[in-house]
């Protein structure tokens, strides 16, 4: 008898097996076994596995009677993953490939899109043609009706689409716009709005397989790949079940620690998936990583309350390596030791860190994702850098995240996003006015600002040029544009730059300004910090930035002191205050370092934090292990000797 399976939404760890099946599978399933799905249970222990169903080449690795089966088959690999799976009561979801179509597209060209020189995209379905009511709706349904799968995780969707040129696309733009001429790159008339209008092609063609296949197989769960994540920076409107990434494959750790903070506050299940093996890109050596590695990259996730998963490679015919599941059953128990902490955990706001998913789309070249090139994703992960680095306490809000809420943070800090819709605009000059301390960081926010910071922007007129900042005696290069500012009476100089490695070399100019307004503080930043330090991080920039916060808030939930290698997350669970604690130190960011087996372990460290009233207790997790600690004056102190890869302060209040 089948036992009852875990829905998505009460999931907590998963594993992920794919392998893009295409012309060379000629005996899928020839050595899948229900010994091998009974392995992967016994040693990881799942709430879910994924597996392999249909990737980027467009071929089914099950033998569908709707899409493109691969060549040939053993056995139905697909019925034994979910015959097992089903009886252990492990929920089977299924890799996917949506958007990205390759079979589909090499037998119906007119189904594919169109790019923006008339050629016939190479391996994306249009999304204004008839793929999604043909093949993707009709499919996902005969995989509920046929192998009773709990759902489907569509990959190659939001982040592969482009602009669309099919005659079908053109006609709606010119017919809904008004528009008559069709823009076919950046810096020409109305790009903008029809890069727009591909956008909600794209809304439309989600909303469209996810209502059809919920309204035919209700309990069937779906997500799709990146959707409402940091590469589609907007409000929930089609009803996923869960929202689910796969980081990249290195510098893991950081992408981990990003990814998670703009998905937590979109309202839906939320998992992050990381690749079990490493290499750059196309390089042949690739590795699997140890599971020291892959319990850092866990930890960054758990941290901030979401479901982990990692990425295992398939065999082409379907099969698993399976020495690689001994790596994964340690991470898992790992993950298992920290569940009840973690797991749906409250996050205690602190800095808020803003995406303007706006501004996003308006400098974003691709429709979604492709941002690891944006100047200003790359100045919000920067600044997401040298804050973490700081050990603050930091969440990513986008404009709805902040919507009605935005006292609930004494700090909001503008990243270098140089278009803010008006009315948010306005709305975070009264958050200051409040009470609330807003800080922008370069001279795009700072010129949103002026007014009330009392500051006049005369332009950039030196370009993009070098110059030195100065904090507590020491001196750091910063490449950035420095525009001519004047200082209104408001307000107050904070730091400065000079023109040379020399603080005497000539006055100096003021790097940032403080100015009071209302109940609360505006500050601005008057270079681009956040974007250098993202490529050539310094001490003092980021001191400098930590006095700047120090200066308009002095008292925050927590501080940590003893490292900057130690990561901090502040999140409530059953009564208790969580103060969660990661080590990124080690290789993690090295692109020529594949595989590693050692993080050096952090401590001892200073811990303060603001409480209330005197806890019941202080212990560090996991283990219960009781802490030393103090309570007066409203804070509680203690000391951790030493952090291997995470631990948890569990204060109970």
């Amino acid at each position: 008898m089948a036992i009852d399976r875990l829905k998505r939404a009460d999931s907590f760890l998963g594993i992920h097996f794919d392998f893009h099946a295409r012309e060379d599978c000629k005996e899928t399933g020839k050595n899948v076994s229900p010994e091998m799905v009974e392995h992967i249970i016994d040693l990881v222990k799942p709430d879910y596995v994924q597996c392999d169903c249909k990737g980027h080449p467009g071929f089914s690795s099950y033998p569908t009677k709707v899409g493109n089966p691969v060549p040939g088959f053993v056995r139905d690999q697909l019925k034994i993953w979910r015959d097992v799976t089903a009886e252990r009561g492990v929920a089977l979801y299924m890799h996917y490939s949506g958007v990205w179509e390759g079979e589909v597209v090499r037998q119906f060209p007119e189904w594919a899109a169109v790019n923006a020189d008339g050629s016939t995209h190479e391996k994306n379905t249009s999304l204004f043609g008839p793929y999604v009511d043909e093949i993707l709706i009709p499919q996902l349904n005969e995989l509920a009706d046929e192998y009773d799968m709990d759902g489907v995780w569509i990959d190659g969707d939001c982040w592969s689409t482009e602009q669309d040129y099919c005659d079908k696309a053109i006609e709606l733009f010119r017919e809904t716009t008004g528009f008559s001429d069709v823009p076919r790159g950046p810096g020409e008339p109305h790009y903008f709005e029809y890069t727009e209008h591909c956008r909600q092609a794209f809304r439309d063609y989600l909303k469209a397989y996810v209502d059809g296949v919920h309204e035919h197989a209700p309990n069937f769960q779906i997500a799709s790949n990146w959707a409402y994540s940091s590469q589609m920076p907007e409000p929930v409107t089609v009803n996923v079940d869960y929202i689910s990434g796969d980081y990249s494959l290195q510098n893991s750790v950081n992408a981990a620690r990003f990814e998670g903070r703009c998905m937590q506050y979109q309202g839906k299940p939320w998992d992050l998936m990381a690749w079990s093996f490493t290499n750059k890109f196309r390089d042949p050596d690739r590795s699997t990583k140890t599971a020291i590695q892959l319990k850092q990259e866990a930890a960054m996730v758990l941290a901030l309350g979401g479901g982990f998963q990692a990425y295992f490679k398939q065999k082409r015919d379907g099969s698993i390596f399976p020495w690689t599941m001994d790596v994964m059953a340690e991470v898992a128990d790992f993950c298992r030791q920290r569940e009840n902490l973690c797991h749906n955990a409250e996050p205690v706001p602190q800095i808020c860190l803003l995406y303007s998913g706006k501004a996003f789309y308006r400098s974003n070249k691709k429709l979604f994702g492709g941002g690891w090139g944006n100047p200003h994703l790359q100045a919000l992960r920067g600044t997401l850098h040298l804050l973490l680095e700081s050990q603050r306490v930091v969440d990513i809000c986008m404009e709805h995240h902040l919507e009605g809420r935005m006292d609930t943070y004494p700090v909001i800090i503008v990243p270098d996003w140089d278009y803010l819709e008006p009315s948010f605009r306005d709305e975070l000059v009264g958050y200051a006015a409040r009470g609330g301390n807003l800080i922008a960081i370069g001279p795009g926010p700072s010129a949103l600002f002026s007014k009330e910071l009392d500051i006049e922007i005369a332009g950039d007129t030196h370009g993009e040029c070098t110059r030195w900042i100065e904090y507590d005696g020491h001196m750091a290069a910063l490449t950035s544009h420095f525009p001519d500012v004047r200082i209104g009476p408001k307000a107050e100089s904070f730091g400065r730059y000079y023109p040379e490695n020399d603080p005497d070399s000539a006055e100096g100019l003021p790097a940032a300004v403080v100015t009071k307004h209302g109940e609360g503080t505006i500050s601005a930043v008057l270079c681009n910090i956040g974007q250098r330090y993202l490529v050539a991080s310094t001490s003092v920039i980021r001191q400098f930035i930590g006095a700047l916060i120090d200066r308009v808030y002095s008292r925050p939930a927590v501080k940590v002191a003893g490292s900057r290698f130690i990561d901090v997350s502040l999140a409530k669970k059953d009564g208790k205050l969580l103060v969660h604690l990661v080590n990124t130190a080690g290789p993690h960011a090295d692109p020529n370092v594949y595989v590693f087996d050692d993080i050096p372990a952090i401590g001892p460290l200073g811990i303060t934090v603001a409480c209330g009233a005197r806890p019941k207790a202080v212990t560090i997790e996991p283990g219960a292990r009781n802490l030393d600690w103090d309570y007066a004056d409203g804070l509680v102190r203690t000391r951790v000797n030493s952090v291997q890869i995470h631990d948890i302060v569990s204060i109970d209040l």
